[in-house]
């Protein structure tokens, strides 16, 4: 089976729903996000993570790059879309069609960065934390 390359830049209350899914899954959309949009290059996904989500209290001031493999078939259904510079570059998923997204992942979502905030106190999560500890040390 051909697959793709993706990537998502999450907070800690997204990664947190990963973990608990087992690495298997992206947590469904809140009511006002129509779209999910994991993004095409490891760089935007950087770029996201560092300069959003750790600026951001909703996720704890932490950005995580996660990575996954996506089968071709579900990959090429929905379009791609560029969104600003040359490489930022988002695959545009509706969010009633995240859970068939979700069944086409293969293997485990993996978090492959970690970018920490100024205003980062301390998660409640022992597995935040053993993320953030792992990563710091790569």
């Amino acid at each position: 089976m051909k697959t793709k390359t993706l990537y998502r830049p999450v907070g800690e209350k997204e990664m947190i729903l990963i973990i608990e899914s087992g690495y298997k899954r992206f947590p469904p959309r809140l009511e006002w996000q129509p779209i999910f949009y994991p993004v095409l290059n490891e760089e935007y996904a950087s770029e996201i993570a560092e300069k959003w989500n750790t600026r951001d209290g909703f996720g704890n001031y932490l950005g995580f790059v996660t990575q996954f493999e996506v089968s071709e078939e579900i990959y090429n259904q929905y379009p791609a879309q560029n969104v600003g510079a040359r490489n930022h570059n988002e695959l545009w998923v509706p969010s009633e069609k995240l859970e068939i997204f979700n069944e086409a992942i293969i293997g485990d979502i993996k978090v492959i960065k970690i970018y920490v905030g100024d205003h980062f106190k301390r998660s409640e999560s022992p597995e935040i934390e053993n993320l953030i500890s792992k990563l710091k040390k790569q």
